[in-house]
């Protein structure tokens, strides 16, 4: 099997369904951390900032794994709640609407705060 290599092959492996969810979040990250390298870590897509991780997005048989450990899941525990979550991970479920308002905020927390260790 070949080793995806870029998060727009990881995201083209996927039914289209679970496509578009993953574009979108891909998307919303983007713009809220347009400097943020993009790279594949743990076999799924990884944003980084000044060389410290950021986030991580996974699609997953019947949800998409969103990671912005530690702090990001512990800001937004609240308003994660309602999700499934596991160690450092919570997890949409495809069959809702993604909330990438609420994942643009984490993902601009987590921004903020690898910029202050800059």
């Amino acid at each position: 099997m070949e080793t995806i290599k870029t998060i727009s092959n990881y995201i083209k492996s996927f039914p289209e369904e679970t496509q578009i969810l993953l574009n979108q979040i891909y998307h919303t990250i983007k713009k809220v951390a347009p400097d943020a390298t993009e790279s594949i870590s743990y076999g799924i897509p990884a944003f980084k900032l000044n060389g410290k991780p950021l986030v991580y997005f996974a699609g997953l048989k019947n949800h998409i794994g969103f990671y912005a450990t530690p702090t990001g899941h512990e800001a937004f525990v609240n308003e994660l709640s309602k999700y499934k979550q596991g160690k450092g991970s919570v997890q949409f479920p495809l069959k809702e609407a993604m909330p990438l308002e609420l994942i643009a905020r984490i993902t601009k927390f987590r921004v903020d705060e690898n910029l202050k260790k800059k």
